[in-house]
């Protein structure tokens, strides 16, 4: 069968309102398939989702936020009738809800991510029902693709009432599993492995994080498919074209700036940067760079966040920082005008990292880790640099070399630019995701 001659479903997790990488990747995919011709859709789990540009996922939610915490936390909502359900689940409902306060915190939920992990068998079954029957009567997939394997439950249950190929899209589902503390953890990784060697198989966007969670889950290396991250770089082109106007303008006079911007966490090395810009700080001819970071800031992460302003203030620089957290989409593309050079130094090894991409393309140059994620991109591009991972020190070398010299800048975030219209545009993206699905039909 050709993937345009099929039906693809696509289940996405929601993230609470929040804006989510892989909600961002699903969607913005599902739009490059549709184009395609390919008759797929997006179905949100848990939450609605929240994206930059036009949502194309379903106005239906499986797997309720509410629904799914009430039922694991109370009996009586494992066996509630179908039309309070319903009410619970609706979309509008759930984001009313979860934009009032978003606490995710993988050490409070291990109990819930282990039933969830055991689909049928765990405290959500009734919700496992619903979905099947959707499948069945309804959505009558050749294909269902999963944005990550935390929702993996559910997996047994559509081979089984299905039959057919189940892809999983592995988008940082590590992170999740190493916060999991005793006895969860070992429960849910066991419950994990399970899933995994029942999938079909997994979608990633680069070697060395397909290696990482190969490890992790017991993965064999041949159920892995490499596929292009890419982003819309047509909807960016405003953003790119205010950061040429600000460089235009600004002509070299005024600050230099460094820049992050991601989830606002360890994982994502912000307390590396931190440490790095207090070091360059005391470079000769660095006395005036300034900081600026931004991000989605999820209430677990508060604690490190302020420990992070903290040294700053201590190092004498609360007046060398800008801070912008959980903005809109029209905060984020203001956001990136004014950067010299950006860096998003994750301890962890990158699945995505699309504010990377991001900001390439507006013609910024990039420091990032070797060995992650960006190491092949920045290695194929000449958009920046690489610096040993964890290591604050190079890292303020690395973006010492790019402040010092503004023909520095300018070579390598053109190079970075020119890749990524390219090479990891979304028609590349889609492409490549287009035939990875098809080996799977």
């Amino acid at each position: 069968m050709r993937l345009n001659e099929a039906r693809v479903i696509y289940l996405t997790a929601g993230a609470a309102g929040m804006y989510c990488g892989s909600c961002l990747h699903d969607n913005a995919v599902t739009r490059g398939l549709m184009a395609r011709g390919v008759d797929i859709q997006l179905l949100p789990l848990y939450t609605p989702i929240r994206t930059d540009e036009e949502d194309v996922s379903v106005d239906r939610v499986f797997f309720g936020g509410i629904n799914v915490f009430l039922q694991q936390k109370i009996p009586l909502f494992r066996h509630l009738p179908g039309f309070l359900d319903r009410w619970l689940d609706n979309p509008t409902l759930i984001s009313k809800l979860s934009a009032r306060a978003v606490k995710v915190d993988a050490k409070e939920l291990g109990s819930l991510a282990l039933s969830m992990a055991r689909g049928e068998s765990g405290y959500q079954r009734k919700e496992v029902m619903r979905l099947m029957k959707w499948l069945r009567e309804e959505g009558k997939p050749d294909l269902v693709i999963l944005s990550n394997l935390l929702i993996g439950g559910i997996v047994p249950s559509i081979k089984r009432e299905l039959g057919i190929p189940v892809v999983v899209n592995l988008q940082g589902d590590d992170v999740f599993l190493n916060e999991l503390i005793a006895p969860y953890k070992e429960q849910v990784m066991s419950e994990m492995k399970r899933i995994a060697s029942e999938a079909d198989g997994f979608l990633v966007f680069n070697q060395p994080y397909a290696k990482a969670i190969g490890e992790m889950l017991e993965i064999p290396a041949e159920k892995f498919v490499l596929t292009t991250l890419g982003i819309d770089t047509e909807a960016l082109q405003g953003m790119a074209d205010a950061c040429d106007e600000f460089r235009d303008q600004s002509d070299g006079a005024g600050p230099l700036t460094v820049a992050s911007f991601a989830r606002l966490c360890p994982e994502k090395g912000l307390d590396l940067l931190v440490d790095a810009f207090i070091e360059l700080k005391k470079m000769a001819g660095m006395e005036s760079v300034c900081l600026k970071m931004g991000g989605w800031l999820m209430e677990k992460d508060r604690d490190f966040l302020e420990a992070q302003q903290e040294k700053l203030q201590q190092a004498g620089l609360a007046d060398d920082y800008d801070l912008v957290i959980s903005p809109d989409s029209e905060g984020k593309k203001a956001f990136f005008p004014g950067i010299d050079v950006f860096s998003v130094p994750a301890v962890a090894v990158e699945p995505k990292g699309l504010s990377v991409l991001e900001a390439m393309t507006c013609g910024i140059p990039v420091v990032e880790p070797e060995g992650g994620g960006f190491s092949e991109v920045i290695r194929e591009s000449g958009g920046g640099s690489l610096f040993p991972p964890g290591d604050s020190s190079a890292l303020a070398k690395g973006l010492v070399v790019f402040l010092e010299s503004q023909d520095e800048r300018q070579a390598a975030g053109a190079a970075g630019r020119a890749f990524v219209l390219e090479r990891r545009n979304l028609q590349a993206m889609t492409d490549s995701t287009a035939e990875g699905l098809q080996g799977f039909l």
